[in-house]
C-alpha cells in the first residue's frame, strides 16, 4: 500500500508542475495588456510602462513563472493588481461560499443518485426502471444554467420560498444555507443523474457475478442478495465518480455562481478575467487544480483500500 501511494503521490506531483504550466501558458497569451487596460485608453506610453514594471510584467515569461510557482510553494500568491490586497485574503473570503455550495450540492446528488440507482437496477427492464433511466438522461442532457435559471423563474420570482441571488454571509447559518439551496439543486441534479446511472450499471454488473449467484443458491432473495452483497461492492467504482463530482462542482460552479450571484471562487475567477488581473486568475486556478487533482488522489487510495487488486497491480 506504501509503495502505490508513492506511486501516486509521484504522480500527483508531475500534474501539478504540468498543470502550473499550462495555467500560466494559457492565461498569459490572454489578450490585452493588464496595465493597458487598467490606465485606460487615454494613458501615456511611459505611464503604462511605469506600471508594467511595478506589476511586474516587464520581466521575461520565465523569470515570471518561477517567481509566481516559487511565492504559491511558499503559500504566498501574489498581490492582486484590481483589489490591491493580497490574493490569499481574497480567496480566504470567497471559499467559504464555494465549499459549502459543493458541499451541499454532493450531499444533495449523492442522497438522489443511490436510492434512484439502487431501485432502478432492482427493477431492470420494468417501468421503474425506464422511467428512471429517461429521467436520467434528461437530467444529463440540460444544462445546469438553464435550469437554475427555471429554478430562479418557478422559486424564486413566482413562489417566492428563496431570493433570486446574492448571498447574507454565515452570521445566520440557517438564511446562508437557504440562500445556497437552489444553486445546490442545480448543480447536484445533472450529478446526480450521472451517479444514478453508474450505481445502476455497477449494481447489475454485480448481480452477474458468481458470487451473487452462490449466494442466491444458498437461498437468499435477489433483493436480500442486492442488499447484503452488491450493493457494498457496487460502490468501489461510484467511489471514484464522487471523488470527481466534488472536484467539478468546486471547479465548475463559475457560471451558476454568476447566475445566482454568489460572492464565490467561480465569480472571482470570471471578474478578474474582465479586469485582466491575472495573478489572481492564475492563482486561484491553481489552487482549484490542485483541489481536484488532491481529491482524485484521496480517491484513488480509498479505492486501494478497497480493492486490493489495485495495490497487486502496482
Amino acid at each position: 500500500m506504501i509503495r502505490y501511494a508513492l506511486g501516486r503521490l509521484t504522480s500527483l506531483i508531475i500534474s501539478l508542475f504540468v498543470a502550473s504550466l499550462v495555467i500560466f501558458a494559457v492565461i498569459e497569451v490572454i489578450p490585452g495588456d493588464p496595465a493597458a487596460f487598467m490606465l485606460g485608453v487615454n494613458a501615456r506610453p511611459d505611464t503604462i510602462a511605469a506600471l508594467r514594471a511595478e506589476m511586474g510584467l516587464d520581466q521575461p515569461l520565465i523569470t515570471r513563472y518561477l517567481s509566481w510557482i516559487t511565492g504559491l510553494l511558499q503559500g504566498d500568491f501574489g498581490q492582486s493588481w484590481t483589489y490591491k490586497t493580497p490574493v490569499s485574503d481574497l480567496i480566504a473570503d470567497r471559499i467559504w461560499v464555494s465549499l459549502p455550495l459543493a458541499t451541499y450540492a454532493l450531499i444533495l446528488s449523492t442522497l438522489i443518485a443511490f436510492p434512484t440507482g439502487i431501485f432502478a437496477a432492482s427493477k431492470r427492464g420494468g417501468a421503474g426502471d425506464i422511467t428512471i433511466m429517461g429521467a436520467t438522461q434528461l437530467g444529463v442532457a440540460i444544462p445546469n444554467f438553464w435550469f437554475a435559471m427555471i429554478l430562479v423563474l418557478i422559486f424564486a420570482i413566482n413562489l417566492r420560498w428563496f431570493s433570486a441571488g446574492g448571498f447574507p454571509g454565515w452570521d445566520d447559518p440557517l438564511q446562508a444555507i437557504k440562500a445556497l439551496t437552489l444553486p445546490a439543486i442545480a448543480l447536484a441534479l445533472p450529478q446526480a443523474a450521472i451517479l444514478a446511472r453508474v450505481m445502476r450499471s455497477s449494481l447489475l454488473d454485480m448481480l452477474g457475478e458468481d458470487f451473487i449467484r452462490t449466494a442466491r443458491a444458498k437461498g437468499l432473495t435477489r433483493r436480500q442478495a442486492l442488499w447484503r452483497h452488491a450493493v457494498r461492492n457496487a460502490l468501489i467504482p461510484v467511489l471514484t465518480i464522487i471523488g470527481l463530482q466534488f472536484s467539478f462542482l468546486l471547479a465548475g460552479g463559475i457560471i451558476i455562481e454568476q447566475v445566482f450571484f454568489l460572492p464565490g471562487l467561480g465569480r472571482l475567477i470570471f471578474q478578474s478575467i474582465s479586469a485582466r488581473d491575472l495573478i489572481v486568475v492564475e492563482s486561484v486556478v491553481m489552487l482549484l487544480v490542485f483541489t481536484v487533482i488532491v481529491v482524485n488522489f484521496l480517491v484513488d487510495l480509498a479505492y486501494a483500500l478497497v480493492d486490493p487488486r489495485l495495490r497487486t497491480k502496482a
